[in-house]
C-alpha cells in the first residue's frame, strides 16, 4: 500500500469513527427526550414554542435526527408535527427534515461504504437487499419499497449510499415515496389535537392494517423484485468492490 492509499485509508476510517460517535452520543444523549416528546405532543408543542420562531427550525432538526439515528420512530414524530403545525405544515416540516436527513445518510453511506453500513444493518438486512447493491436498474425497486409501509426507510437510505442508483433520483425516489404515509401520519397527528377521534380512529387502523400487510408481506415483495430484475435464481452475494 502506498503512501497516498495509506492517508486515504486513514481519512476514511477518521470519518466513519467520527460519524459513529457522533451518532452514538446524540443516541444516548437524547434519544429518551425525544421519543418522550414525540409520545407526548402537548410537551412537544409547549418546547417548541420556547424557541418561538426557531421552533420550527427545531422541529425539522429532530426529523434530521430520526433518520439518522435509525431507531427512533419517525411515525411518532410525524404525529406529533401533523398535531403541534397541523397536516400540510406539519407535513411539509417533516418532509423537510426527512430529505435532508436522507441526503446525509446517502452521501455519508456512499463515502464510507460497507464500512458504515455493517454498523447500521445486519448481515441478514444486507442479503435481502443485495439485489439492490449489485444491479443498474434499483430505482423502481427502490421506489417500492420506500412506499410500502413496515420496511426500514431510514435503514434502507444507509444502503441506499452503496446502490448504483444516482443522487437526484434516489432524493425524488426517497422523497415522493414517503409522501402518503408521511401525509397519513400528519393527518392523525392534525385530527388528534382537534379531538376528531373517530377520524384518528378510522385512519389509524386502515395504517395499521397496511402497516401490518407491509410487515408480512415484506419477504414476498422483496422476493418478487428480485425475481423481475434477474432472470437467474441464484442468491445474489453482496461484493463491496461493485460499488465504488
Amino acid at each position: 500500500m502506498n503512501r497516498q492509499k495509506l492517508i486515504q485509508l486513514l481519512i476514511r476510517i477518521g470519518l466513519l469513527l467520527l460519524f459513529a460517535s457522533a451518532v452514538a452520543f446524540t443516541a444516548v444523549k437524547y434519544s429518551a427526550e425525544i421519543i418522550y416528546m414525540a409520545a407526548n405532543p402537548d410537551a412537544f408543542k409547549n418546547i417548541l414554542a420556547a424557541y418561538g420562531a426557531t421552533g420550527v427550525i427545531v422541529f425539522i432538526g429532530i426529523q434530521i435526527l430520526q433518520v439518522i439515528i435509525a431507531a427512533l420512530p419517525g411515525d411518532l414524530t410525524q404525529i406529533a408535527g401533523g398535531y403541534i403545525y397541523g397536516t400540510m405544515l406539519g407535513s411539509l416540516y417533516s418532509m423537510t427534515g426527512i430529505t435532508i436527513g436522507s441526503i446525509i445518510v446517502f452521501f455519508t453511506s456512499r463515502l464510507l461504504g460497507f464500512s458504515l453500513i455493517n454498523l447500521f444493518a445486519s448481515k441478514e438486512m444486507l442479503a435481502k437487499f443485495a439485489f439492490l447493491i449489485n444491479s443498474p436498474k434499483s430505482e423502481v425497486a427502490m421506489f417500492i419499497l420506500f412506499l410500502i409501509p413496515g420496511l426500514p426507510k431510514d435503514t434502507l437510505c444507509y444502503i441506499a449510499g452503496i446502490t448504483p442508483v444516482k443522487p437526484v433520483t434516489f432524493i425524488v425516489i426517497s422523497s415522493v415515496a414517503r409522501i402518503p404515509a408521511l401525509v397519513a401520519s400528519s393527518y392523525i397527528g392534525a385530527n388528534l389535537q382537534l379531538g376528531n377521534y373517530t377520524v384518528v380512529a378510522i385512519v389509524s387502523v386502515i395504517a395499521c392494517l397496511l402497516l401490518f400487510a407491509g410487515f408480512f408481506l415484506k419477504d414476498r415483495v422483496l422476493a418478487f423484485l428480485h425475481s423481475i430484475m434477474y432472470k437467474n435464481k441464484d442468491k445474489l452475494k453482496i461484493d463491496p468492490k461493485a460499488v465504488k
